[in-house]
């Protein structure tokens, strides 16, 4: 986030909490429709499901000829994804649009150490990339540094997530206007198609009509968002460039649009619908911290005001934040119930807010913090419990921590505007990466029990965020 630059009279969104906990109507801002899954017991539909995700015992053998192959691990899930993806477009182009399947004319797999092969986008030489090429219809994957190191991190599935993304753009191509793809469509439209296309595959592997591959909705998918939030562009790149491939908040929205709604809903993504929610942005000018503001009793201080402004039409007492404080149950961040307050320990968020190292996390190193944001969300997360113990909500229930992630959404969305604490670009994508963490608390109920599902828990704050916050009872009542 960012502080300073000069502070104007600011308008409560709504009356969050009253609003959000009381299953009072009010207008959100992405008219979704009715909700009837809450989420808490269910991922968009199917059940939370536990076990190892990957190719399934006894798969067979894909017959499919790949050039330069070596037959190693990363080259068998590939291949396998490949053909699996494929009959899932063979399925599903016919009567979603009309079309029927042809297969990609050619596969390549190298290795970017070493290899040269050519391709009609040109040299894969040093490329550590997996990419769709139009001009000769091929897929082409880097075996030796990019799967491999997607793989060790993520599990098998994080592998698929890549091939069933590139695979999309060459859907895109056999759609051609059906899919309102143009030469002038910005890249990064392109991109929101394509992860959208990848999630609407995973549905079906997670309805278990894949022959080769199988996903749990919990750990499974958690893998897959994870390694999209790793692909996702730096913090402060503009949604305008020409390589712009979106956020982590903007990947796995397309990816999550697909999952619950299918290949239609991508279809149906064009410049005008995706530019409106994009969150990717440049930094503002006055960011001379190129949002990473430091996390101390300052900030603290920020963070209760603009919290109060945010919820102040619920008409309770605001939590207290006190360093310290009189319980421990969530640290570094608890909220008390006996006496209404958010005790922090400001030593322990200042180290979770520490700035991404967008270098060693590439490499598989430890990335040190997650930025500042995922510290005032994990605090702010803590006061959503306190206000919605004051209107009367239960904060122990199964869908209590969804909806508090939900209310944590609808306040980032009050900060996206001038005053003393305003969002900044990247710091959505902060916030997904504490909710894919197992012991993250944006999503966890006053006792720090949080859903299984990251997708559930991806999928709360987004909603918060572009829809408002009545959308929190509505769905996670």
């Amino acid at each position: 986030m960012t502080s300073g630059g000069g502070r104007r009279a600011l308008v409560a969104l709504l009356a969050i909490a009253a609003v959000a906990v009381s299953g009072c109507d009010s207008k959100s801002g992405s008219g979704s429709g009715p909700v009837q899954d809450t989420g808490a017991g269910s991922v968009a539909g199917l059940p939370v499901t536990h076990f190892e995700s990957g190719l399934k015992s006894g798969a067979p053998t894909p017959s499919l000829d790949v050039r330069n192959a070596d037959g190693g691990e990363d080259d068998k899930l590939a291949t396998a994804a490949i053909d699996d993806v494929q009959t899932y477009w063979g399925e599903m182009l016919p009567p979603d649009f009309g079309v029927q399947f042809e297969p990609v004319k050619s596969l390549l797999s190298y290795d970017a150490n070493t290899d040269t092969e050519e391709t009609g986008c040109g040299s894969v030489k040093k490329l550590v990339n997996a990419f769709y090429c139009p001009t000769d219809d091929s897929v082409a994957w880097d075996r030796g540094v990019l799967l491999p190191m997607l793989r060790k991190r993520f599990g098998p599935m994080s592998v698929v997530v890549v091939l069933a993304h590139e695979f999309g753009h060459a859907v895109q191509y056999r759609l051609g206007d059906k899919a309102g793809i143009t030469k002038s469509t910005p890249t990064v439209v392109k991109e929101q198609q394509a992860d959208c296309f990848a999630g609407g595959y995973f549905r079906w592997v997670a309805e278990d009509k894949s022959k080769y591959y199988q996903v749990s909705t919990s750990e499974g998918l958690n893998q897959v968002m994870a390694s999209m939030f790793l692909i996702r562009d730096q913090a402060g790149t503009s949604a305008a460039d020409r390589g712009a491939h979106g956020t982590a908040f903007d990947r796995t929205f397309a990816f999550q649009a697909g999952f619950e709604k299918g290949p239609k809903e991508c279809a149906a993504m064009n410049t005008d619908n995706v530019k409106a929610r994009l969150t990717e942005r440049p930094f503002d000018k006055g960011d001379k911290g190129k949002g990473d503001a430091k996390f101390n009793d300052q900030a603290v201080e920020l963070l209760k005001k603009s919290l109060d402004e945010a919820f102040k039409g619920a008409g309770v007492a605001a939590p207290e934040i006190n360093d310290g404080g009189s319980c421990t149950t969530t640290a570094p961040a608890s909220y008390c119930p006996d006496d209404n307050s958010v005790s922090i320990d400001l030593a322990k968020l200042a180290e979770l807010a520490q700035p991404i190292d967008r270098e060693a996390e590439m490499k598989g190193e430890d990335p040190g913090g997650m930025g500042d944001f995922a510290a005032f969300a994990e605090v702010a997360s803590r006061y959503a419990l306190g206000i919605q113990k004051g209107v009367g909500a239960s904060i122990d229930n199964p869908n209590a921590g969804l909806r508090t992630s939900c209310l944590v959404g609808a306040w980032a969305a009050f900060t996206n505007r001038p005053g003393d604490l305003r969002l900044s670009a990247g710091d959505l994508d902060e916030a997904i990466a504490d909710l894919l963490q197992p012991e993250s608390l944006v999503s966890a109920d006053v006792n720090g029990k949080r859903p299984d599902s990251g997708f559930d828990r991806v999928e709360s704050l987004r909603r918060g965020y572009l829809e408002g916050s009545s959308v929190c009872s509505k769905q996670y009542g």
